[in-house]
């Protein structure tokens, strides 16, 4: 395999290797074991001494594929696919952690993130502290003697806010702590975590790597070293294993990302273009605006915009779900990243079970809106909003 392709055609060919039968699309090995020649062979590969897969929860052909794929794609030395997205987040903030330990986490998260972080991680007594993480100082002030863990999403979950990746890693290696990005909303062809300091990178693959609204699966990426002294054992113990078949439903996903993500990229702009004309809407938040409260970050971090657009409408919750409701081609959904454009109510929804202090410190109003931007023609989603904003008072 090439380490000098483009984006585009590793998301083809990067990982695959085929069986004697020279298949020309990747096999799904569908097994929990693996025979061995004999009983020091099975000894042999039991200790390390040989190569070769063991048991489908610590790694599978199919899985092995995927992950080498995906570390082609991030620029990873390791992966581990997982069950879901947020298996991968959970496993990547709890396997380096334990008792008496620290987090610093951005309060801009998906919800399920901060319950993570909130209330599962002081459970098994880790702290933690939540800041507003557009700010470097805020990141300065909250360490600790004992903060081993940054976590981060950029750009944020609904908000879109964008967080300078580079400068939280500086403050991180300054105290020997580790960086965690989940990169979801960027996509890994639009922001790339680990070139910018971040040690560790999760996704739900479930969104844009899937797209097509198939099957759940995560990933987290990292260097070897992390992984085999933290993540590798960790894994093989708690099981977190995401299944053959989503493995290969995932190869066949990524296939077609860079192309996905051009065309979503572009009508998420458009939409967002058009919205911020309209009379309904307060305000439009899109990365590849120059009135994004972060243009300049965004412009040294990202390749792009984004496939996602949030916008607030001056009604409240009454308009957002009138809106919602008119519209034909845009489905309601709490999913993003799909072929399928998509638009999610996050006050009712993703965000919740956060209190309505916690929303409104992460600026989710009852009139917010997340739209995520499927392939679909631009006009079509254009003519669609235009018609479904007549059943919103101004």
């Amino acid at each position: 395999m090439s380490n000098n392709w483009r984006p585009a055609t590793q998301l083809v060919h990067g990982g695959t290797t085929r069986s004697n039968h020279g298949e020309t699309s990747e096999a799904i090995f569908m097994t929990q074991g693996f025979v061995y020649d004999s009983s020091e062979a099975a000894e042999a590969r039991f200790k390390g001494e040989t190569d070769g897969f063991i048991y489908a929860r610590y790694g599978s052909p199919t899985n092995d594929m995927f992950e080498k794929r995906m570390c082609m794609l991030e620029g990873a030395e390791d992966a581990r696919a997982t069950a879901s997205g947020m298996a991968a987040v959970s496993a990547a903030i709890l396997c380096q952690l334990k008792a008496g330990d620290h987090i610093v986490a951005a309060r801009a998260l998906f919800g399920s993130c901060r319950w993570v972080v909130e209330t599962l991680a002081p459970k098994y007594g880790i702290e933690f502290t939540l800041i507003d993480g557009r700010f470097l100082e805020n990141w300065e002030k909250a360490v600790k003697p004992n903060t081993k863990v940054f976590f981060l999403e950029s750009p944020t979950n609904p908000t879109l806010e964008v967080i300078d990746i580079e400068g939280v890693a500086k403050i991180a290696d300054q105290i020997g702590a580790k960086v965690i990005v989940d990169n979801v909303f960027a996509t890994p062809l639009l922001q790339k975590p680990l070139e910018l300091g971040a040690h560790i990178v999760v996704y739900s693959a479930t969104k844009h790597i899937d797209g097509q609204g198939r099957c759940l699966g995560g990933v987290i990426l990292s260097d070897k070293e992390w992984i085999n002294e933290h993540l590798h054992d960790y894994f093989r113990h708690t099981g977190p294993a995401l299944s053959p078949f989503n493995a290969w439903t995932l190869l066949k996903g990524i296939e077609t990302l860079p192309l996905r993500v051009r065309q979503q990229s572009q009508n998420a702009s458009r939409v967002a273009d058009f919205l911020a004309e309209q009379s309904q809407v307060a305000k439009v938040i899109y990365p590849g605006r120059k009135d994004h409260p972060q243009a300049d970050i965004i412009a040294r971090q990202m390749k792009g915009g984004s496939t996602l657009v949030c916008f607030e409408l001056k009604g409240g919750k009454e308009a957002a779900f009138a809106l919602q409701n008119a519209l034909d081609v845009v489905l309601i959904s709490n999913n993003l990243g799909d072929s399928k454009s998509l638009i999610t109510h996050p006050a009712t929804t993703t965000h919740k079970n956060l209190s309505d202090e916690a929303r409104a410190e992460l600026g989710i109003s009852p009139g917010t809106v997340r739209f995520s931007a499927g392939i679909e023609d631009s006009e079509d989603l254009i003519e669609d909003f235009a018609r479904a904003l007549k059943s919103v008072q101004a």
